[in-house]
């Protein structure tokens, strides 16, 4: 494992305590911290995120001043004072540690830069924009489509409120996630407040979930189709390319040679997808997923369209029928998952 990858990870669990202040007109509260390796959340002493963070937009306020005062933003609209040195120390090292991968001449800004003249020698205008998006499917690190994804996520937390948290109701979400998509398949499922009738998939396999797709039924199963249903969204279109295609070829070019996206264009997207989100994928895709995690497909079905009529494919040809399921839920962690919002 190299140094910069031991950099973004060794400090992945790491908690501590700080004051937030969301404003200058507002009172500093306690928080406690949680380090990633993209970025940071901000929760109350009850363990309710408030809000997140990209570590790379994280700026010093006050080099080499204890306690450490770092902003998301250049204004310093929004401001974090931590004193535990072992936080403070680990936020400048990955700090550095994404800067120094964006700084020198990579293996995304070199093949981006590459594909770039390449395009703009040999290539027609017209076909120039959807290869330039191929090139950066290819390239963009993993760790760069969440950070995408977690920036997104705190633009749609503005509209929807802040993500839903309890320990038994993140830990039972957290297990559905794994006997939806496996337990190889990374990212996570965020529950908010309010927003689509369908759940989401963000850069960085970042879904997000609407609390009624959870507390509108008595069935684990069908939150788990759920899961599903936006994991299959990754199958129809990949959605940075969805992201790049919406922002133009300009925003793709800027990926591919500096690894930024703009924040406004950020900001555009994750209103546009709120509002605006993708078709449930197609029933093949959809039954692939359902076969492969050995959940029935009809519960899901039927959470769609009571009727069925537009949901039959999935009724008709769902992969468990008149097949012994395994346990998707305990009923404990069950009712911790339906509470994960109160």
């Amino acid at each position: 494992m190299s140094k910069q990858t031991t950099a973004l990870t060794e400090f992945s669990r790491l908690e501590s305590g700080g004051l937030w202040r969301p404003s200058p007109d507002d009172q500093r509260r306690d928080v406690v911290i949680s380090l990633g390796e993209a970025t940071i959340t901000i929760s109350d002493t009850a363990d309710r995120p408030l809000t997140h963070w990209s570590l790379p937009a994280v700026r010093r306020l006050n080099v080499g001043e204890r306690p450490a005062l770092f902003s998301p933003d250049a204004e310093a609209i929004e401001t974090l004072e931590i004193s535990d040195d072992l936080m403070i120390d680990a936020m400048e090292k990955v700090r550095k540690t994404v800067k120094r991968r964006r700084a020198r001449p990579g293996r995304l800004r070199g093949l981006g830069t590459a594909a770039v003249f390449a395009g703009l020698i040999g290539l027609a205008v017209f076909w120039l924009p959807d290869a330039l998006i191929r090139q950066a499917q290819s390239v963009v690190p993993q760790v760069k489509r969440a950070e995408i994804g977690a920036t997104l996520l705190g633009h749609i937390q503005r509209v929807t409120g802040q993500t839903c948290r309890s320990a038994l109701g993140t830990a039972a979400l957290a297990k559905l996630h794994r006997r939806a998509l496996g337990t190889d398949a990374g990212g996570q499922v965020v529950v908010v407040p309010s927003g689509p009738e369908l759940a989401i998939y963000l850069p960085g396999g970042l879904i997000v979930m609407n609390r009624d797709l959870i507390e509108d039924t008595e069935d684990p199963a069908v939150v788990a189709g759920h899961i599903i249903s936006a994991a299959g969204q990754l199958r129809e279109a990949d959605p940075l390319t969805a992201l790049l295609e919406q922002s133009g070829i300009g925003t793709t070019f800027s990926l591919l040679t500096t690894g930024e996206i703009a924040p406004d264009t950020l900001r555009s997207y994750a209103e546009t997808v709120f509002t605006d989100p993708p078709a449930r994928p197609s029933d093949q895709i959809l039954l692939e997923l359902f076969t492969a995690a050995e959940l029935p497909s009809t519960p899901y079905a039927y959470s769609v369209d009571v009727t069925g009529e537009t949901t039959l494919g999935l009724i008709e040809a769902d992969p468990m029928k008149e097949r012994d399921v395994r346990e998707v839920l305990t009923d404990g962690e069950w009712i911790s998952l339906q509470g994960i919002c109160s």
